[in-house]
């Protein structure tokens, strides 16, 4: 499976997803007492809750959509709410927790959601396609 297709993307990503959410309720949180990285990175409840369902999805949608352009345009989606989730991240840094609405994002959570957006877009734009071929 290729990384860089939307389907790859939907399956890694998924996968990526699960483990993140359940590593948040044991050794990444749910405070930064608890994480083993502890300021640097941990993953509140509102997190984990939202990496594992967005993980479910992900690996569900794999193996439930067929059509590729469907495919493609939730992986577009899941680029775009990534890239929202940076900016918000980065424009309440300073903030204190919860900085972000009902959660808390670190610099290393605006990092990481910035290259799922990278890794999203370039998954949906820059993958090959089978090309079709019209015959008059």
């Amino acid at each position: 499976m290729n990384l860089l297709s939307p389907r790859g993307f939907l399956l890694y990503g998924g996968i990526i997803l699960l483990v993140l959410g359940v590593a948040g309720m044991t050794v990444l949180g749910p405070t930064s007492a608890n994480s083993l990285l502890g300021d640097f990175n941990w993953l509140d409840n509102t997190e984990n809750m939202a990496h594992l369902l967005l993980g479910v999805v992900a690996i569900a949608a794999y193996y439930l959509l067929k059509d590729a352009n469907l495919t493609k345009w939730l992986v577009i989606l899941v680029g775009v709410v990534a890239a929202v989730a940076t900016v918000l991240g980065f424009m309440n840094m300073a903030a204190t927790a919860p900085n972000v609405g009902v959660t808390n994002l670190e610099l290393s959570d605006d990092v990481l959601h910035l290259v799922v957006a990278v890794w999203a877009f370039t998954a949906a734009f820059m993958s090959s396609s089978p090309s079709t071929t019209t015959t008059a």
